[in-house]
């Protein structure tokens, strides 16, 4: 399904989180983790093309001064402009002020990728749907520790929030 978005490309972000190191390096189903980085990658590319925001979402454990080995962006991911949030919880509105900079912005529309999917994306996802964001679900710029995890939330949980779609049909609509 094509995910057209909003024609000011201002009013939509894409949101990809926990691109880490160490989390795209696990063993991931049904895409591996260099599969999801390509696809986030080439979104990021064609989203600052369009002028549209790219956050950068990555957690850090609480309460620990030194975080695991890994736990940066993957390097490179990180461009000027883009927004990086660092949260501390699965999802990335609680206590971050991501949906204070994103409204300051005009945006209204999200869209997801990174890992996991049934984790730290699905639980961004169901808080920007309650703070009344539109959502768009990029299937093969994410993935899970299992399969069986990913299609549950990309075949059961996603279509009630928003719209399902693969990286190839994110298209900004004309006018």
């Amino acid at each position: 399904m094509t995910a057209a978005l909003p024609s000011v490309p201002a009013h939509s972000a894409l949101v990809l989180v926990d691109l880490m190191d160490r989390i795209v390096a696990l063993p991931l189903e049904p895409h591996k983790g260099t599969e999801v980085l390509a696809a986030a990658e080439k979104l990021a590319a064609a989203f600052r093309s369009a002028g549209a925001l790219v956050v950068l979402v990555r957690v850090e454990r609480p309460g620990v001064t030194d975080q695991p080995p890994g736990s940066g962006l993957v390097q490179g991911l990180l461009q000027e402009g883009d927004l990086e949030i660092v949260k501390r919880t699965i999802g990335a509105f609680q206590g971050t002020g991501l949906d204070e900079r994103l409204r300051e912005r005009g945006v209204t529309t999200l869209v997801f990728g990174g890992i996991a999917t049934n984790l730290g994306v699905e639980s961004t996802a169901r808080a920007a749907g309650d703070l009344g964001y539109g959502l768009v679900f990029v299937e093969d710029a994410m993935s899970a520790l299992t399969a069986a995890e990913h299609e549950a939330s990309v075949k059961l949980d996603f279509p009630r929030l928003g719209t399902v779609t693969r990286a190839a049909d994110v298209r900004f609509t004309s006018g």
